[in-house]
């Protein structure tokens, strides 16, 4: 398989906070990849490091063979990484059909556009019907949609999602990870940060478990869900 997306010895920092130690992994192309660790673990700001609104203080951050730590998240988005954040983020007094206009910045062509925008529609039918609709009034689920829809505007080869079942009733976080999967089967790559982490392996190819911004663990995603410590610490398992 290619690598798409590689990692090597990122170290990132909250002021004197060092949040990512050394950080190591990698995602190839078309797999999904998921990482697990508790809150704090460094989940987040792995995802927000990569696309660049976190910016490393040492290592390797590579897109293929391009190397693009330091550089801005708009300039990471136009190399092909979307990026999905937690608690969704989308422009609340702006329109479904704004937000998603706004996802494709990199495209000036407006039947471009538009071709994307029905991609989009047949993976989430909702949002054609709440086109005119403020991003504020939809539901949470109608809203994580939009968000994963604007990122998808942009034509990713990798989608960074950060808990995108978050605050999501249960019948609800489903049908996300579907899509997902079907994302996936359409060929986009996906590191995926996920609270459920049963649901999360079920969905991946491969996972890495950190530890207070460590990787300490990783393996197929079938394997990690049969390992001891993983069972009883991010499963629940007594």
């Amino acid at each position: 398989m290619t690598t798409l997306l590689e990692l090597q010895n990122v170290h990132t920092y909250y002021g004197h906070i060092h949040a990512l130690k050394g950080i190591e992994l990698r995602v190839d192309e078309g797999e999904i990849v998921t990482l697990v660790g508790s809150n704090g673990a460094g989940k987040s700001t792995s995802l927000r490091t990569i696309s660049g609104i976190v910016r490393a203080k040492a290592g390797h951050i590579r897109l293929e063979s391009r190397d693009i730590i330091g550089m801005k998240p708009h300039e990471v988005t136009a190399m092909g990484v979307g990026h999905v954040p937690e608690g969704r983020r989308i422009f609340p007094l702006l329109t479904v059909w704004e937000n998603l206009e706004i996802g494709a910045w990199n495209e000036r062509s407006r039947s471009a556009i538009s071709d994307r925008m029905e991609q989009v529609f047949i993976l989430f039918p909702r949002l054609k019907e709440r086109l005119g609709q403020k991003g504020g009034t939809l539901s949470g689920g109608e809203q994580q949609m939009l968000a994963i829809g604007r990122a998808l505007m942009a034509q990713p080869r990798i989608l960074l999602l950060d808990e995108p079942s978050m605050g999501l009733a249960p019948v609800l976080v489903e049908g996300i990870f579907e899509i997902i999967k079907k994302i996936n089967a359409q060929g986009t790559t996906i590191l995926l940060v996920e609270q459920n982490a049963l649901m999360a392996l079920e969905v991946a190819h491969r996972g890495y478990v950190l530890q207070s911004g460590s990787i300490v663990l990783q393996d197929t995603a079938n394997n990690l869900m049969n390992n001891e410590m993983v069972r009883k610490v991010y499963l629940g398992e007594n």
